[in-house]
């Protein structure tokens, strides 16, 4: 009896031992999954969105694409009021001035991910758009131009062009540069006149004193083009919303002390240099062509820094402009409401 007892007294602390080697082979394989997961994860959060453009294909399609990236960098030439195949831009600004390198830049308003991404929700419009409309509006916004015809080669040849970013690019996520970077919103109001000593300590040597930019030799286009004046956007276009275009300054400017990432402006610096670039009281802008236009008509789905009235919360039109934008934030997340920024 003994005997008996001693044996099962052996089997159990046999058995104990290999449940516990299992669980800490279960603890062991857990934890390096785990390591190994979020290794995986830091790589992909590491990744910055790149495009390989020397892969563009050969043919008819191919030439399309091609052309189309030129028309992103050569707009005026190509389409400007002097352009050689015709006119529809009335500046001499590029659609790469904004969408750097042709829209494939990082944190510079990334084209990417568009062909993908439309058809899609515009609030602005209050109505869903297709690619080729949210093309067309770059081209009368900010270009103070006229719509392309949406079966001709320009269209064609710019939507080709994305359709490549869209397919040789290889994005989730985690991918990093596919919007602009963030900024994050002080307690206090943008000011417009402390950005004004900051654009000329920092922009003013590329954009002019006055804000006209520099022409190229050739006068086709700009070297550097003008951030107000009558030939520069209009209201309504997305740089013209003070915190849109802090997000793209950050990421930017001035373009030889930034690199994809890595800003050289602070946030507040970006706020206010916005603020002063967008100062409709110290700066002409274009207007819009035509009086029918209604941005935002659902007034609860208006950006934060869109400042045209009416609003259906009690800030003003200078808070909705220039911030603090906290307070219009916390109004609407109390009503359940995400608001765009």
């Amino acid at each position: 009896m003994k005997k008996i007892y001693q044996y099962t007294a052996i089997l159990f602390a046999a058995l104990v031992l290999v449940i516990m080697g299992q669980l800490l082979s279960s603890c062991n394989a857990t934890g390096t999954g785990r390591a190994n997961n979020q290794d995986s994860l830091a790589t992909h959060a590491d990744t910055l969105l790149t495009v390989d453009t020397s892969k563009i294909p050969k043919g008819k399609y191919g030439a399309a694409v091609k052309y189309g990236r030129d028309l992103m960098l050569h707009t005026a030439y190509y389409i400007g009021p002097d352009g050689v195949n015709g006119h529809y831009t009335g500046n001499k600004m590029n659609c790469t001035n904004c969408h750097r390198d042709a829209g494939t830049r990082p944190f510079a308003f990334n084209l990417v991910r568009s062909f993908r991404d439309y058809p899609q929700y515009r609030a602005r419009e209050g109505r869903i758009l297709s690619l080729a409309e949210r093309i067309n509006n770059c081209v009368m916004r900010p270009n103070l131009g006229r719509p392309l015809p949406l079966d001709g080669k320009e269209m064609i040849s710019i939507m080709a062009y994305l359709k490549f970013l869209s397919d040789s690019s290889h994005t989730d996520s985690h991918t990093k540069g596919l919007k602009n970077m963030t900024v994050e919103l002080p307690d206090i109001a943008a000011s417009s006149d402390r950005g004004e000593k900051l654009y000329a300590l920092h922009c003013q040597r590329c954009h002019a004193q006055n804000g006209e930019g520099k022409m190229l030799a050739s006068n086709v286009s700009y070297e550097y083009p003008p951030v107000w004046g009558m030939l520069a956007y209009r209201p309504g276009s997305s740089m013209h919303r003070v915190v849109k275009l802090a997000q793209w300054l950050k990421g930017n400017m001035p373009y030889d002390k930034t690199t994809p990432g890595k800003a050289f402006l602070t946030d507040a610096e970006a706020l206010d240099i916005a603020a002063f670039i967008n100062d409709d009281t110290k700066h002409k802008r274009p207007a819009p062509k035509t009086t029918k236009e209604v941005d935002y008509p659902f007034y609860e789905e208006k950006a934060i820094d869109y400042d045209k009235g009416p609003f259906k919360d009690p800030f003003t039109e200078t808070q909705h402009k220039y911030g603090p934008y906290k307070p219009i934030i916390d109004y609407w997340e109390g009503k359940g409401i995400t608001p765009a920024i």
